[in-house]
């Protein structure tokens, strides 16, 4: 594995510390700001909303520029916006500061991941995208809880000012570490970049996308009351449930990795059928701990490490492009955004276990959005004949598919 996927992933992890930071410091940003909590919420709203509109933009205007130059610009907006953050002097501030951050994080992965493919030799493709994404892992699982302690201890303003030496410190060690690539592979103008987007199969890919992470969010946006409210634990058990939930995330994307460059199409099958299952057993078994524990856990290990899969096949359909990958991203983070939208409104209709039962829906569409990718598959075995069927990875995704789709 390129040293320099290592680095890259050491990006993903700041930018994500800092996209998680508001959430553990909601009481502190509401004080300091002289906001109120729901205030506070709408700024990981506008980080989304920036991230899943604006960083198309960005990655379109740097589709000419030298990749690694390109990084280490996206590495100077991103920490400008950690900086506004650190010393903002009222919310609208820290309001500007939040889209600006967004947008800059947005493009970073979708550069990040068309270079993480160049890379990586093609046959290891998927587990240099399970290394980056492991990035995302930690710094759900390390990142949030460290920027919640130092700003418990040292005030907000010091979380983010620490994410802005990490953003400093990362961007060194990309300058040192990170080759300098030309352009991203398949990369042109921006009519050969949006002339791959006319592909009705990859807009599929993006939606099934969406519907991985809604699903996943649907229960990850809501946890702590739903632990809390549903199987009775305390607030000061929740942190570590999280961490054992963070943990599962790595172990899962890990595994994943290792699949996803021959068997994308099954994986994410696969992972949608059980976390649709996962999913809807917690919404019935939400009030027994050690079911709920282990429910939670299974969520944690099919939810959002099908993030290799998911790249993996976007990538087989529209190519390493830095604006395919950063579309593809964006409808990633429109998948954050619509649970928390809908998530929020099913509480108020139906209570906390709608949410549950809503997530275990997006999950059953998920998986149906996978059918047309079968004929497709059937095709590809027929044209190869049985003795190409072990290294055709388009007809071992369909015939995964097929068996689990007839077996439901």
């Amino acid at each position: 594995m390129p040293r320099a996927v290592y680095v890259l992933a050491l990006g993903v992890f700041a930018m994500v510390t800092s996209e998680f930071a508001v959430a553990g410091l909601m009481p502190q940003l509401a004080e300091g700001l002289d906001a109120t909590v729901p205030q506070i919420g709408y700024l990981i709203t506008a980080f989304s909303v920036a991230m899943s509109f604006g960083g198309p933009f960005l990655a379109v205007a740097l589709l000419r520029t030298r990749q690694k130059a390109a990084l280490m610009l996206l590495f100077a907006v991103f920490l400008v916006g950690n900086l506004l953050a650190a010393t903002a002097s009222g919310y609208p501030v820290m309001l500007a500061a939040r889209v600006v951050s967004g947008v800059a994080a947005q493009a970073f992965f979708g550069i990040s991941i068309s270079l993480c493919a160049q890379l990586a030799r093609p046959e290891i493709r998927g587990r240099a995208i399970a290394v980056l994404m492991n990035g995302l892992m930690l710094g759900t699982l390390l990142g949030l809880p460290l920027a919640t302690v130092i700003g418990e201890h040292l005030g907000w303003r010091a979380a983010f000012w620490a994410v802005a030496v990490l953003t400093a410190a990362v961007a060194l060690c990309t300058l040192a570490g990170v080759p300098d690539v030309d352009h991203a592979e398949g990369a042109g103008s921006l009519r050969d970049e949006l002339g791959a987007l006319r592909d009705r199969r990859l807009w599929l890919a993006f939606v099934t996308s969406t519907l991985i992470i809604g699903a996943t969010f649907m229960l990850f946006s809501y946890v702590n009351p739903i632990l809390t409210g549903l199987t009775g634990f305390s607030a000061g058990s929740v942190p570590l449930l999280l961490v054992a939930y963070g943990a599962a995330t790595v172990v899962g994307n890990t595994v994943v990795g290792r699949l996803a460059d021959r068997y994308a199409l099954p994986v994410l099958a696969t992972g949608l059928a059980l976390n649709a299952l996962f999913l809807a057993g917690l919404a019935l078994l939400a009030q027994l701990r050690v079911p709920a524990v282990g429910l939670l856990l299974g969520v944690g290990l099919v939810g959002v490490t099908m993030n290799p899969a998911m790249v993996s096949r976007v990538q087989r359909i529209g190519g390493s492009r830095p604006l395919v990958n950063t579309v593809h991203n964006s409808f990633i983070t429109l998948g954050v955004i619509l649970s928390s939208l809908l998530g929020g409104l099913a509480i108020d209709a139906w209570g906390l276990r709608a949410v549950l039962w809503l997530g275990a829906a997006l999950a059953v569409a998920g998986l149906l959005s996978l059918l047309p990718d079968v004929p497709r598959g059937r095709r590809a075995l027929s044209d190869r004949g049985s003795g190409a069927r072990g290294n055709n990875p388009e007809g071992a995704d369909a015939k995964v598919v097929e068996t689990l789709t007839i077996g439901s």
